[in-house]
């Protein structure tokens, strides 16, 4: 089982206490790929639920693909799919740069 579905299975949101603040998605650029720290803990639950169904686990790697003309929405890659976020929904998700 993977990463992502081993945490998906278990359902189980990170406290934020165990988060790191390297930065939050809205901030990478296009073409770099980051790995997930953590969900903000000041998102409603039902958000930080649904991007976590979402893929968005810690350990997740992720990458910035593309951006509309005016920023927003943002184009990244999490568990082998593409999804578009929205940038007050990217800065919900801590990331730190890719080992």
């Amino acid at each position: 089982m993977s990463l992502h579905a081993a945490r998906l299975h278990e359902r189980a949101i990170p406290s934020a206490a165990a988060r790191h603040e390297d930065g939050s998605l809205a901030d990478l650029p296009c073409g770099r790929c980051s790995v997930v720290t953590g969900l903000s803990a000041a998102a409603p639950g039902a958000v930080v639920r649904r991007l976590f169904d979402l893929g968005f686990v810690p350990g997740a790697e992720v990458e910035a693909i593309r951006r509309a003309p005016m920023g927003d929405p943002l184009i990244v890659t999490v568990a082998g799919y593409e999804i578009a976020l929205r940038r007050e929904q990217a800065r919900l998700i801590d990331v730190s740069p890719a080992a």
